[in-house]
């Protein structure tokens, strides 16, 4: 019973030292998955106007 008594007044100034550091790199949130949206958006307008501007080049 002693022994654990003084193991633990020994570990309760230890318990107490935690400390909170800031990370050295900035987070990074990788988006491709918008970007590659927009790409395809885009693409498909432009391919859409291209078909509307030229109806000879694609027949129904």
């Amino acid at each position: 019973m002693t022994r654990r008594f003084l193991s633990g007044l020994v570990m309760m100034p230890l318990a107490g030292c935690v400390t909170v550091k800031a990370p050295d790199k900035p987070i990074e949130i990788n988006l491709n998955i918008n970007v590659k949206q927009e790409v395809v958006v885009s693409l498909k307008k432009d391919a859409e106007d291209f078909i509307t501007n030229n109806p000879e080049l694609f027949p129904q």
